[in-house]
């Protein structure tokens, strides 16, 4: 159990996960957590899914669709898609890993070259010419800058502090590094390439336990330094100081749990959404049936998902409790490249300590993204010889197929690196990878639960989902290049005004003076008076602009240096659909767009394959009885009693009858026993353990 529960802590936990919540918390504030927190609410279903996994008996998941289905080709298709899946997940890993070296590795001002100098005063004039001026350093500033913060604090004087805090709050126009992002890509994939092909699924377990004992070093690591630096910045003493700094400089809306309209990603109704969606296709993810099938027994599978998943959600709450106190520490500095935050607190709270904790951090980060990158590689590259060159080029030896296997896993982890690279963001790979399976869970779940589900239905709800999810939305802008700058798919959300009415706290009223400062700074055309002052307690309303967002592309729209508009990425076709259909999408917020879309991702196949599975003809009676005598036959502890015992379920499946709940319906749903009953009680009494820990540590220091 214990090796079941690192091994799912090690799989589902990578780089990515503490650079990327903190990058969605520094941007939306607490609500970013659920940029991992959305699988919590799927906590009671972990209990239960890994034994229907374990009792598969397969060795990859494109087997379930061999047996369930009788099909190989099927199989073949989900092993392109399960691949993709894998590189994905790699992909989110290096992107993290990059970003964040890059930060660490910035230059200082003293070690600029000429280039290096000509490139700074380059950007710098870029943005002045867009009259952005007023939110950069220029290279004189930012060496005063520099030079302030190297006088220690306690030799600073009044003036140079306050001038400290000043430049502090503006941005750097670019950002000078001693490494590109693609080198470091390159250079991380060499180094798990050498690591990962070295052992197989065995020694990727027994790694991850070890390595999972770094992964929560790193969780808590950079916690107490932020608190620290907090105190020596604002002032305050302990814990509790820290804490009540971050309340009274941050706004009420930043301790929005489950976020507010005004939310930039994570609005309440898109949680839910994306909730609903991830619980809906994780299962799909190759690497489940690859953790649960390793498992010892059902109870060691069951176990080792939840509480390894368990762990990873109050690692994701520390992520974001230092995300909050970052936005206080860098908020200003990093607003418009948040995916650089972790990297750069690195340097600044683990740097001047001078104990090698920098060199632990990228360490921790490596150990991470290895314990993932590992069983993602290993899972790639058995689905592509399993289901694929197996099924393509059958009777070879096993020595050929171990080859085989070796050559796939490299491929899929240079797919990974590759994949990284196209995207600007972790956020955008990340939504990739939620969505990339929504046109195989159907077949899935109908298939594992309703016997009416039959090859038909799979076949049409995979091809359609993965056409107009997965393939078209890339392949039509390649193919028509001019749909990337078609007028009507560069519309944007419409700006919009909300109002909330908030308690007034001390970040509010601080927020609201910066209001009044910058009236009188610039006053706004047509405000003839400033905001009023506000005072702690005060109820008051809050308006706050939404923003124009794109709609129909997925990486977002560009304007090119000649002015031209150019949508990135992937076309969002049932966006698209809408729009044609009359609906006016423009007067959406842009997390409704985004609700409405992962909506249709998730409900379209699923609708497809009940359609089809009642219009056409059920699969045979053998093939159903061969595959739920499977699901309905305990795993027994000796392989070989084990399989003495399916033999005979298989040989008369109405023995195996007793264990359903509606015998002869067309449900396979089965009785639950004792260990059922308090593993659905513990499980969703850990969503209420996880939710309370979240908001103890969010609201912890507030007046």
């Amino acid at each position: 159990k214990l090796v079941q529960t690192f091994g799912m802590f090690g799989q589902a936990t990578s780089a990515d996960n503490a650079v990327g919540v903190t990058t969605t918390t520094f941007r939306n504030g607490a609500s970013g957590m659920w940029s991992s927190l959305l699988y919590l609410f799927g906590m009671p279903v972990y209990w239960f899914v890994p034994v229907w996994l374990r009792r598969l008996r397969a060795l990859t998941f494109g087997d379930f669709f061999r047996e369930r289905y009788g099909s190989s080709s099927m199989a073949a298709v989900y092993a392109l898609i399960g691949a993709v899946c894998m590189m994905a997940g790699m992909a989110m890993g290096f992107s993290a890993m990059a970003k964040t070296v890059v930060a660490i590795t910035a230059k200082s001002v003293a070690s600029y070259s000429a280039a290096d100098r000509q490139a700074y005063e380059q950007a710098y004039a870029t943005r002045a010419a867009a009259g952005q001026t007023a939110q950069v350093l220029s290279l004189a500033e930012l060496e005063e800058y520099e030079r302030l913060k190297a006088i220690p604090a306690a030799r600073r004087s009044v003036a140079e502090r306050d001038r400290l805090v000043m430049l502090e709050r503006l941005q750097p126009a670019t950002r000078i590094t001693h490494f590109r992002e693609d080198v470091v890509v390159w250079i991380v994939c060499l180094v798990v390439l050498i690591y990962a092909v070295a052992g197989g699924l065995e020694a990727a377990f027994l790694t991850d336990l070890l390595q999972g004992v770094f992964i929560i070093i790193l969780s808590v690591i950079m916690i107490p330094f932020a608190w620290a630096r907090i105190n020596a910045v604002y002032g305050g003493v302990g814990i509790n100081g820290a804490l009540t700094t971050i309340h009274d400089r941050l706004p009420s809306s930043a301790f929005d749990i489950f976020g507010g309209p005004a939310s930039v990603d994570f609005a309440w109704y898109y949680i839910l959404a994306l909730s609903a969606m991830a619980v809906w296709t994780v299962w799909l993810q190759p690497n489940q049936l690859v953790c649960a099938g390793a498992a010892r027994n059902e109870f060691a599978a069951r176990y080792g998902c939840v509480v390894g998943s368990l762990m990873k959600r109050a690692c994701t709450v520390l992520w974001g409790v230092f995300g909050l106190a970052a936005i206080v520490l860098y908020g200003a500095h990093l607003y418009n490249n948040p995916d650089l935050v972790w990297g750069h607190a690195t340097r600044e709270l683990l740097g001047p300590a001078n104990l090698g904790l920098v060199g632990l951090m990228i360490a921790c980060l490596m150990s991470a993204l290895m314990s993932s990158l590992d069983c993602s590689m290993i899972t790639a590259s058995s689905l592509l010889t399993h289901n694929l060159y197996g099924w393509l080029s059958p009777g070879r030896s096993q020595r050929h197929y171990v080859w085989v296997g070796r050559l796939c896993g490299g491929l899929s982890l240079v797919g990974g690196a590759w994949l990284a690279m196209q995207f600007d963001t972790i956020l955008q790979v990340m939504k990739f990878f939620w969505e990339v399976n929504v046109a195989l869970a159907p077949a899935f779940w109908l298939g594992m639960k309703w016997r009416r589900a039959n090859r038909w239905g799979a076949w049409v709800s995979i091809i359609v989902g993965s056409l107009l999810f997965l393939l078209l939305p890339y392949l039509l802008p390649v193919l028509a290049p001019s749909l990337r700058t078609h007028p009507a798919l560069l519309q944007t959300t419409r700006p919009v005004m909300l109002t909330q009415r908030y308690v007034a706290s001390p970040g509010d009223v601080l927020a609201r003076q910066r209001e009044i400062e910058k009236w009188h700074e610039h006053p706004p055309a047509g405000v003839q008076t400033p905001p009023p002052p506000l005072t702690v307690g005060e109820i008051f309303t809050q308006q706050q602009e939404l923003p124009a967002r794109e709609i129909f592309w997925t990486q977002g729209i560009k304007t090119m240096p000649d002015g031209a508009r150019v949508g990135l990425g992937g076309l969002n076709l049932e966006l698209v659909l809408l729009h044609r259909l009359g609906w006016d999408l423009r007067g959406n917020p842009y997390a409704g767009n985004e609700s409405l879309r992962l909506l249709i991702r998730t409900l379209f196949p699923l609708l497809v394959m009940i359609v089809v599975s009642l219009l056409t003809p059920a699969d045979p009676p053998s093939l159903l009885d061969r595959f739920y005598a499977l699901l309905r036959t305990p795993v027994q502890p000796d392989q070989a009693a084990d399989e003495e015992a399916v033999a005979a379920a298989r040989a008369n499946p109405s023995s195996t009858e007793q264990a359903r709940l509606l015998p002869g319906s067309a449900w396979e749903f089965y009785r639950w026993k004792k260990d059922d009953w308090w593993g659905f009680v513990l499980s969703t009494l850990s969503i209420v353990l996880i939710l309370g820990m979240m908001r103890l540590l969010v609201s912890w220091g507030a007046s």
